[in-house]
């Protein structure tokens, strides 16, 4: 996979640990327009399923793709109109 979104903003959540990286991010996406998209950087192994299972429970979020790199994770959501 790979990350060609058109991202509108980028959330740098490195070094912070369950349940941060999610809650800034929810923080974020409200802030965005429907359609646009939120890059969110973290080094939590765990912000792959804490993000992943936010995405799936919360309406108007759309997880789009998320990518493990070397102690770097990375996660792209999308707002919609739900």
């Amino acid at each position: 996979m790979s990350a060609d979104h058109d991202i509108t903003e980028t959330l740098d959540a490195q070094g912070l640990n369950c349940p941060m990286p999610v809650v800034k991010s929810k923080q974020a996406i409200d802030g965005l327009a429907s359609g646009e998209v939120l890059e969110v950087v973290a080094t939590d192994p765990g912000s792959m399923s804490d993000i992943e299972g936010w995405a799936e429970s919360t309406n108007g979020v759309e997880l789009l793709e998320q990518i493990e790199g070397d102690d770097v994770y990375k996660h792209y959501v999308r707002k919609t109109d739900e």
